[in-house]
């Protein structure tokens, strides 16, 4: 029986942990936080093991993963790299979702010295997405442009904000204030986050705005497309009202003077914002994205489309982001413990676009699990 250790039972970790344990793995999970353990065992319905341990700390991450015969990271994207790198110094293979603001690839030689693979960011975008990239570079003859557009967003949308965070808050945030890069010409251009808001109309959800993030992340550098962006989506106005947040220094992370203490203006504002942003029991919520690839095949121009939307899970209490998130995570787990051949460093999900068996096998997963991705 294979023995997998989740590192994090956050939203998506308890789902990864679940998932898991429905294939019959042996399945330990560690946290920091006791209350996010009872959730991810309540989740299992008690077919995991559960430990605290400070995952900050990268002799315990080792200690956690000491006989994992695979691990799986869903941990804020401030912890990712650190934890990374310990997991790769213990020499496990290894999937991971964390949105951490380095460049994982920087771990590259590290891992291929202890003999390790490392899939990162394996989740739906980045993850999915990448998947998709690379498959339609590969079928192409030439692929000119790539466009991303995704979100999750409640299915109900409540002013002021018409958004809920469907995963890590913070990792939210970094979204919105960490410079989004694209490309245009071949070149690499970095402008602000949260900028060219365009209405987007896609399949089965109301008009949406779609803005420019930095979800691009690896397709950057790895594809050879002229034209690459991503945009997130959200309802009309949330961007705005997100740009004006952080233009008034309320996501800076420079203390600041208040009554004689030194306050970062980014904790007060998580705190009295992430209330607001937190699902209610049972509250539904929605995944959309949409893959396009414009180029040539056989001469002629052509646009590949793929279109997912997804909605929360009302048997099991799984939000829609929590699984479009976890399950290409653990798939890809599966696919690396099964023995599926794959080189040894740290590996973009883009790289394995031209394994259509590998591809297929992900899409056929997610299929069984009910999360349905539309060609076209």
């Amino acid at each position: 029986m294979i023995h997998a250790v989740v590192l994090g039972a956050g939203i998506v970790g308890s789902v990864i942990a679940t998932d898991l344990a429905d294939e019959g793995w042996d399945v330990s999970v560690f946290d920091a936080s006791e209350a996010a353990l009872e959730i991810a065992m309540k989740r299992a319905e008690g077919r995991i093991r559960t430990k605290r341990r400070d995952l900050a700390d990268p002799a315990q991450v080792a200690a956690a993963v000491a006989d994992a015969d695979i691990v799986l990271g869903a941990l804020p994207g401030f912890l990712g790299l650190s934890t990374l790198r310990a997991v790769i110094e213990a020499g496990k293979n290894c999937c991971d979702i964390s949105f951490m603001p380095e460049d994982a690839r920087q771990l590259d030689a590290l891992a291929r010295e202890h003999g390790v693979t490392a899939v990162v960011d394996i989740g739906v975008a980045p993850g999915l997405s990448n998947l998709l990239c690379g498959h339609a570079v590969a079928e192409l003859e030439r692929c000119d442009r790539l466009t991303i557009l995704v979100g999750g967003l409640p299915r109900e949308p409540r002013p002021p904000f018409e958004y809920k965070a469907a995963f890590s808050p913070i990792d939210v945030i970094e979204e919105y204030v960490r410079p989004a890069r694209y490309v245009t010409g071949s070149e690499i251009v970095s402008v602000e986050a949260l900028t060219e808001i365009e209405p987007v109309d896609l399949p089965g959800v109301p008009t949406l705005e779609a803005f420019l993030t930095d979800g691009l992340r690896s397709l950057a550098d790895t594809l050879a497309v002229p034209e690459m962006k991503e945009k997130t989506l959200r309802y009309p106005g949330h961007a705005r009202l997100m740009h004006a947040f952080r233009e008034a220094g309320l996501f800076s992370r420079e203390p600041v003077d208040v009554g004689g203490q030194r306050v970062r203006p980014i904790d007060l504002t998580t705190r009295v914002l992430f209330p607001a942003w937190t699902y209610e029991e049972g509250e539904e919520d929605l995944t959309v994205m949409r893959i396009q690839a414009e180029g040539q095949r056989g001469g002629a121009p052509v646009t590949l489309t793929w279109d997912l939307l997804d909605h929360y899970d009302t048997v099991r209490g799984f939000s829609s982001m929590a699984r479009t998130t976890a399950f290409p995570c653990t798939l890809m787990a599966r696919e690396l413990a099964g023995g599926r051949p794959m080189r040894k460093g740290v590996i973009p999900p883009e790289e394995f676009g031209a394994d259509t068996a590998l591809l297929d096998a992900i899409l056929a997963g997610l299929e069984a699990r009910g999360v349905e991705v539309v060609a076209s």
